[in-house]
């Protein structure tokens, strides 16, 4: 094992090294955000896969295929399904908002009134997310060293705070890049092979398993909608992706970059799904089907291949960290802190008749000097480590947040699902419908969850009915939009608004802007490659044990 814990340990510093790196090319707000905007193609696919392949789709994957078989793959298949229809359809537009968060683009869309009450649920599912994969450390380091729960959340947690702290987006791209690699390497061109040819190839696996196990629908139909509402449905909505989106260079980038990586979600899922299945072979009677994983590593992988593919769990959980962290910071600084800071620094200038600044603008960013962007920096960096603080604290404090993951899911779909799609696809939509299916919907999930229970199917079915009644008739019944503000909105998905923030990036005019009709305009990015990578996807596999 000596083999295998020096190349965990020679890891763990290559991603700190890298954190290090990061901080030098964190210069802006745009670069410790969304580095610069400026990925090209093989670095925004390499890390939009990352993110999107977490400890779930790696771990939890192999136990759906060990519990169901080849259909154990619709989880991963789902979320590889929602990242391809993100990419082809609505990518492009996303991009060319040169936007931060999601609730800054339903600002821009609606006037500047439905940030604040996005922008909290937004945060609750990011943290959520942060939480668990944080707490996957404790399963992966007590596999490698036998290491105390509490000890393997801290040391797993402080290193994606630390090097996710000192360089933003920068830091987490190249060390996403890298666990991307990791993962290709280590599951699917190692374990995947090895463990069929262990279980005696597919004729010796369909001789032993039955036939369920072969069958494209073995897991449940019902099972496998709810992963297309909850899994394919997120992946168009969550702030933890379309910050990735944001990091794209151009639009093709955003395109054809996110099309490869989804391409690539489908064959890891299949890849995960097989392992499974054959862990099944070998290890029939396992008392939890999550332990697959490890255990088929443990047995079945010669010395140094097998500390390869555990750095490959773990980099899947890292990427998924990391990610899930810098969205839950970016959500609470720009969302939600800046916004209530602005409403105190609002009624204090009216307190004194108008006198004084009050500060910037929520979602804007600070123009002028370079000590501007550095205190941005700054500010954003502070958000990251408090907020890496309170996961870590979290996930020591909770022992199974499953249900938890569940409801902040839950509410994402079931509330912003259909403001954010309608505010894309449907002009007629205004601010007070997407208040209301923000509303309805979430509260609809919630009530439902409280009385079905929270691993329930009912609650996002209903969730997302009521969510979508509530902003037609509401949109319908409601003054049209503003046509400055819908003018202003076109502009911006073209790429033609006029002025620029600070950085050359307008984060500037996100929630005023957008209200006044003129909201900053797109930057001219500077061009060139990149290193760079996406984490996260620590989404449980929570529905299959629905079935």
């Amino acid at each position: 094992m000596a083999v295998d814990y020096a190349v965990i340990v020679l890891y763990l510093a290559g991603m700190l090294a890298m954190g290090w790196w990061g901080m030098r090319r964190a210069k802006s707000k745009s670069d410790f955000l969304v580095a610069g905007r400026r990925l090209g193609p093989v670095m925004y696919s390499g890390t939009m896969a990352a993110i999107v392949l977490g400890g779930a789709s790696t771990i939890g994957g192999v136990g759906l295929g060990y519990q169901y078989g080849l259909s154990g793959a619709w989880m991963v298949f789902t979320i590889g399904l929602g990242l391809l229809a993100l990419s082809v359809f609505f990518s492009a537009r996303i991009a060319r908002l040169k936007v931060y968060t999601v609730s800054e683009m339903l600002d821009l869309r609606y006037g500047g009134s439905a940030g604040i009450i996005s922008g909290v649920v937004m945060w609750a599912y990011t943290l959520m997310l942060a939480v668990t994969s944080t707490i996957a450390y404790a399963t992966i380091f007590d596999v490698l060293f036998g290491m105390d729960r509490t000890l393997s959340i801290v040391l797993g947690g402080a290193i994606v705070v630390a090097y996710s702290t000192l360089g933003g987006m920068w830091s987490i791209t190249l060390t996403d890049m890298v666990q991307f690699v990791v993962k290709t390497i280590g599951v699917l061109l190692l374990l995947l092979p090895i463990a069929v040819i262990k279980a005696g190839g597919f004729a010796e696996m369909k001789a032993q398993l039955p036939h369920d196990y072969f069958a494209p629908l073995g897991i449940g139909g019902q099972t496998v909608f709810t992963y297309v509402l909850i899994y394919s449905f997120g992946m168009l909505i969550g702030q933890d992706i379309w910050q990735r989106v944001f990091t794209a260079r151009g639009d093709k980038v955003a395109r054809l970059g996110g099309t490869a990586a989804g391409t690539y979600c489908l064959a890891y899922a299949l890849a995960g799904a097989v392992i499974g299945t054959a862990a099944k072979v070998l290890y029939p009677h396992l008392g939890n089907p999550d332990d697959a994983f490890a255990t088929i590593v443990k047995d079945a992988l010669p010395v140094g291949v097998r500390g390869l593919v555990l750095a490959a769990a773990l980099s899947a959980v890292m990427s998924t960290s990391s990610g899930a962290l810098i969205a839950c910071a970016t959500v609470a600084n720009n969302d939600i802190w800046s916004r209530v800071k602005g409403a105190v620094a609002l009624r204090r200038r009216t307190a004194a008749g108008g006198a004084g600044d009050g500060g910037a603008e929520p979602g804007t960013e600070q123009a002028g000097d370079g000590d501007g962007a550095h205190d941005e920096v700054r500010g954003n960096r502070v958000f990251i480590l408090l907020m890496g603080l309170a996961v870590i604290v979290i996930a020591i404090a909770l022992n199974n947040v499953v249900e938890a993951l569940t409801l902040a899911y839950n509410v994402l779909v079931g509330g912003l699902l259909v403001p954010i799609l309608g505010g894309l696809l449907w002009k007629r939509g205004t601010a007070a419908g997407a208040l209301a299916s923000v509303a309805v919907g979430g509260l609809t999930v919630v009530g439902l969850m409280v009385s079905l229970g929270v691993l329930a199917n009912e609650p996002i079915y209903y969730g997302l009915i009521t969510s979508l009644v509530a902003y037609v008739v509401v949109s319908l019944c409601t003054r049209p939009t503003d046509p400055a503000v819908l003018d202003a909105w076109r502009a911006r998905l073209a790429g033609r608004a006029d002025g620029g923030g600070a950085d050359g990036d307008p984060g500037a005019g996100a929630s005023s802007g957008a209200a006044a009709g003129a909201p900053a305009a797109p930057d001219d990015e500077p061009e060139g490659d990149t290193a760079g990578a996406v984490a996260l996807a620590l989404k449980l596999p929570f529905a299959a044990r629905r079935a």
